[in-house]
């Protein structure tokens, strides 16, 4: 695995001030605080070096295909584990919604700078977007930055709201990789990226964040 970047890293990349993030980011290390998870945004996403690809497939089905796992399969995908809580709410409704609109003709990229292109003031832009209707506590949303065929992996924000206001308390850019074999199919292809990210977010620095930024 390399993963480039770890979640919970870096001070640097967080959103927010140390004093206003602290003041709602230490709900996420209490496990008795309510998470929902709300799938993957691919609104921005670009797909680089795959010129053969049907983006219109891609927007009907695949990508529906990609979003859903990580709920339908908890055993491979541990989202839970991962946030270290029993159960995690989750609603893909508005996901689903957003990605299906999404304008076909800016998918495909040739532009190796596309992998590294969102920066967190669009990350915010993107939560923006979402309603999270009467959704409590807090909220978890992977924003999709990129799939490379040249470098084989996928960008992802793992990013973290606050859903009574919709400020982004976190935001991380992780990195994933296709593995050795890769896989038949774009799901299949890409759904490896997002096992490691989830992966990542449980073997990183969690513990030592946890006492950094409070929590019960």
């Amino acid at each position: 695995m390399n993963l480039k970047h770890v979640f919970f890293a870096a001070a640097a990349s967080l959103v927010l001030s140390v004093n206003a993030k602290a003041s709602g980011i230490k709900d996420l290390f209490n496990a008795d605080k309510q998470l929902t998870y709300f799938g993957i945004d691919f609104t921005q996403a670009r797909l680089i070096g795959d010129e053969a690809a049907n983006q219109d497939d891609i927007i009907e089905k695949q990508f529906p295909s990609l979003n859903d796992p990580v709920v339908n399969e908890p055993k491979k995908f541990k989202l839970a584990d991962a946030f270290h809580r029993s159960r995690i709410d989750t609603d893909l409704e508005e996901s689903h919604k957003k990605n299906s609109k999404i304008n076909a003709d800016k998918l495909k990229s040739s532009k190796s700078a596309d992998f590294h292109r969102l920066t967190p003031a669009d990350i915010d832009a993107v939560v923006k977007t979402y309603s999270f209707a009467d959704y409590k506590g807090l909220g978890v949303l992977f924003v999709c930055e990129a799939f490379s065929k040249t470098e084989k992996a996928a960008s992802y924000y793992v990013t973290v709201i606050d859903l009574a206001t919709k400020k982004v308390l976190l935001t991380e850019r992780m990195t994933g990789e296709v593995g050795r074999f890769g896989g038949f199919g774009f799901r299949n292809y890409w759904a490896n990226p997002v096992k490691e990210i989830i992966d990542a977010i449980d073997k990183s620095k969690y513990k030592a964040r946890r006492s950094k930024y409070g929590g019960e």
